[in-house]
């Protein structure tokens, strides 16, 4: 793994020289945009609006346009707005993680400490696991501060970036439907529900949607026709709310004996 970002963590006095990895990678296939005439590979180039020609990375920056003209930003400039920001990860507070509502959590990253942090590293992770807390802060990335949680998995200190409030958007134009189920639908609603509650083990589920679509695309590779599955109902707008929860719970009770 490549690091994206060197720098510490600092809690009180304490600084622990760290690097962030990303924790996550993509399941799903690597599809190309194809030129739908001749199936020609579809590319994107940086092209100078005036001139129309291409611009090579090494010549392209970043500038903000401000009264109509713009403003060339370095990467020293981007530094000197907050030197601490960019090389550091302050926890301001500690906080339980069920206090942080998972629309807030966007990407995770794991940190792996320098050799001369090793020590300060471990010490906050078993305090973290030991006290159940987790470490809120911020830091810049990619130009962008960000919020964060530090928290223990296992023997690994894992960094989640979090939303800013401003970022998650109001629900004041969603038609929220009002009123309350009738008390037999809510009992065999929880009847269902702790029927189906079980211990989680989320590395049960597997992205079979990428399994079968590249068992499609295999199949027509060999100049197979693939067969189309049929979309499985769900449910029957005939059948009144009680009646669809009563066979949800009978069939739960027929894959169970």
């Amino acid at each position: 793994m490549r690091a994206i970002w060197t720098g510490a963590i600092g809690f009180g006095l304490v600084n622990i020289p760290i690097k962030i990895y990303s924790a996550t990678q993509g399941s799903e296939l690597d599809l190309d945009m194809l030129d739908k005439k001749d199936h020609s590979h579809i590319r994107f180039k940086r092209v100078n609006e005036h001139t129309g020609k291409e611009v090579a990375w090494e010549n392209i920056i970043k500038g903000y346009k401000l009264d109509d003209r713009y403003i060339v930003l370095t990467d020293d400039d981007f530094e000197k707005a907050s030197p601490e920001k960019t090389k550091m990860i302050d926890i301001t507070e500690f906080v339980e993680e069920a206090e942080i509502d998972g629309m807030y959590y966007d990407t995770p990253y794991y940190l792996e400490p320098e050799k001369s942090g090793t020590k300060a590293y471990v010490l906050l992770r078993d305090a973290l696991r030991k006290t159940g807390k987790a470490g809120f802060g911020s830091f810049v990335l990619r130009n962008k501060e960000n919020l964060c949680l530090i928290r223990a998995l296992e023997d690994v200190l894992v960094l989640n970036k979090l939303r800013w409030a401003e970022e998650i958007r109001p629900v004041d134009e969603l038609k929220i439907p009002s009123g309350s189920p009738k008390p037999a639908e809510m009992k065999m609603a929880i009847e269902l529900i702790k029927s189906l509650t079980g211990k989680f083990d989320i590395s049960s589920y597997k992205d079979t949607y990428t399994d079968e679509l590249l068992k499609l695309i295999k199949a027509k590779a060999k100049g197979g026709k693939p067969a189309k599955s049929p979309l499985r109902v769900v449910h029957s707008p005939n059948k009144d709310l009680l009646s669809q929860l009563k066979a949800s719970l009978q069939g739960k009770k027929r894959k169970a004996s």
